[in-house]
């Protein structure tokens, strides 16, 4: 069953999907919640006990807090990285879904690798020791192959396009950092648009030079404070590497060479 927008507004008692702040579908029988891209003020959504088996849609609902999936079809633990733009969120109860799998700690310290922001997980309380134990023992889950929606999202680029995009690439490396740093991850609408035919050519790039337009960007965010840890850290890094003339640029090697002839 496909969840309408006639459904939401009568069960939220609200006159248009931007008001509904929290809404409960437990027991819909639903296996379709794509409405949840129009709805991004969410904040609390009851949806245990039906067929879902994607969250996908759910990634656009950045105010979303608490979020009930208990006894539903989620296949594999893949489907939280559709979660992690979540910042706001703090109880998940995911229970009884195929993804727990029959190890009860390796999946939740999976769970908590993946959203260390979370205070609660299916009714237990996360602690301290869990979330330090999570990022060494908890598996690192990866985004799930793209759908058709997630295709739709990306401006109209198709999947190979997105995946070798610089910009998009960068937004990933960013986020990736600022999660480690338990800084709030940038949405892709803080990066330029790709509309115009001539910024969607698709350029081969290092992987390097996508790292370094990560570190960049990550920069502008930074305080003082902040900076002068990465300023320690870059000297010690730098410090390794012996400079050779061989390893110049080649002006320079010219300048050396002109300097001693006079």
């Amino acid at each position: 069953m496909k969840l309408t927008r006639k459904l939401v507004l009568a069960k939220a008692k609200a006159s248009d999907l931007d008001s509904v702040k929290k809404l409960n579908c437990w027991g819909c029988n639903l296996t379709d919640i794509s409405i949840f891209s129009q709805i991004s003020h969410v904040e609390v959504l009851t949806l245990s006990v039906n067929s879902i088996t994607t969250l996908s849609s759910l990634a656009g609902c950045l105010s979303l807090s608490e979020l009930y999936l208990r006894r539903n079809q989620i296949p594999c633990l893949s489907e939280l990285s559709h979660l992690r733009p979540l910042t706001c969120l703090r109880v998940l109860w995911l229970a009884e879904n195929p993804c727990c799998g029959t190890d009860s700690s390796q999946y939740r310290l999976t769970v908590l690798r993946c959203l260390p922001r979370l205070q609660k997980l299916d009714n237990q309380v996360v602690t301290e020791e869990e979330l330090s134990l999570a990022l060494v023992e908890g598996v690192e889950i990866i985004t799930p192959p793209a759908t058709a929606q997630i295709e739709l999202s990306n401006n109209g680029l198709t999947d190979v396009e997105t995946e070798n995009d610089p910009l998009n690439y960068s937004m990933e490396e960013t986020n990736k950092i600022r999660e480690k740093l338990g800084m709030k991850l940038l949405p892709r609408d803080k990066f330029p648009s790709l509309s115009s035919p001539s910024t969607r050519e698709v350029k081969p790039t290092a992987n390097k030079t996508h790292a370094l337009e990560a570190i960049l960007l990550l920069l502008k965010d930074l305080d003082e404070e902040e900076l002068r840890i990465v300023h320690t850290a870059t000297q010690n890094k730098l410090q390794k590497y012996t400079l050779t003339p061989e390893s110049l640029p080649l002006s320079l090697q010219l300048q050396e060479t002109t300097e001693v002839q006079h």
